[in-house]
């Protein structure tokens, strides 16, 4: 069968942060959304090959051939100088993966792993990729019991969710803002089909949990708040809720004017949704 190869902008063999336990994770280029406040901004957009970033590479790793950006990992010392220079926020050291690649990190890592997250950019936009993995990690008899969990914009529309979920365990999903037109602002998107695959997902059982990134003067007014816990409320009051607060770690642009949100206000947030009747609150263990 001619399966689809990921086009991945980085790889993560352990991390404890991306979903329960220890996990594989694999960062996907390309994303349907453009966050200001985004930590990951080089995962935004794949590589026009337009050569800004070849001459600011310190060790000639980056060259072009034939009219297209090549990169040369064993003399790249991930200085990351070609991620700050690009206009268009791309990442000219991608590198595509087939389902057999992904299969062969997790064989080699097994021993240490509790499952695998598909992150991104946008992990959903290439999903005949994920729907592949995943089949086939499901129906492998020595990595089955990993778990699969995809973290998403929740972008992807209603049909499309339907044609992984069978092969997924858990959603991380991130939701950007309530008022639509807030939500524009940050994201260049509406947020109705945001709100909408939050329902689908928890109504699957497939809701492992949401996201809600604070920003000072945005994200954290009375009224946000108040829509936040209604929507959790009308979920069920125990549907796990962690609030992010937004630090200037790998933001771009316009965003790094922004103020970043502190301590203090995270956790009277956090007790004014607890009060609100949600009882699964988790704030950030560290600010950076």
């Amino acid at each position: 069968m001619n399966l689809p190869l990921a086009t991945v902008s980085k790889v993560l063999k352990f991390s404890c942060v991306d979903g329960p336990g220890n996990r594989l994770v694999l960062f996907l280029q390309g994303c349907n959304f453009a966050c200001p406040t985004c930590h990951n901004p080089h995962t935004m957009k794949l590589c026009n090959d337009c050569g800004d970033c070849v001459p600011e590479c310190p060790n000639g790793a980056l060259t072009i051939v034939q009219g297209k950006v090549v990169h040369d990992a064993s003399i790249c010392d991930q200085c990351d100088k070609c991620l700050d220079v690009c206009p268009i926020n791309a990442n000219p050291k991608v590198t595509q993966y087939s389902v057999d690649d992904v299969l062969a990190l997790l064989y080699q890592n097994k021993p240490f792993l509790n499952g695998i997250t598909i992150s991104g950019g946008e992990a959903t936009t290439q999903l005949k990729f994920i729907i592949a993995l995943f089949t086939a990690i499901k129906t492998d008899e020595k990595l089955k019991d990993l778990t699969c969990f995809i973290d998403s914009n929740g972008y992807l529309p209603a049909a499309a969710w339907k044609t992984v979920l069978p092969v997924t365990d858990g959603v991380m999903l991130d939701i950007k803002a309530f008022n639509n037109t807030l939500h524009r602002l940050l994201t260049t998107r509406s947020n109705e089909r945001v709100l909408a695959t939050a329902k689908l997902l928890f109504k699957a059982g497939k809701l492992h949990e949401l996201r809600y990134l604070l920003i000072p003067g945005r994200t954290d007014s009375d009224e946000e708040i108040e829509d936040l816990a209604n929507f959790v409320r009308a979920l069920d009051t125990d549907t796990p809720l962690r609030l992010n607060a937004f630090q200037h770690h790998g933001v771009k642009g316009e965003a790094l004017t922004w103020p970043t949100m502190k301590e203090p206000d995270v956790e009277r947030i956090a007790a004014e949704l607890r009060s609100a009747g949600l009882t699964n609150v988790v704030v950030p263990a560290v600010y950076i």
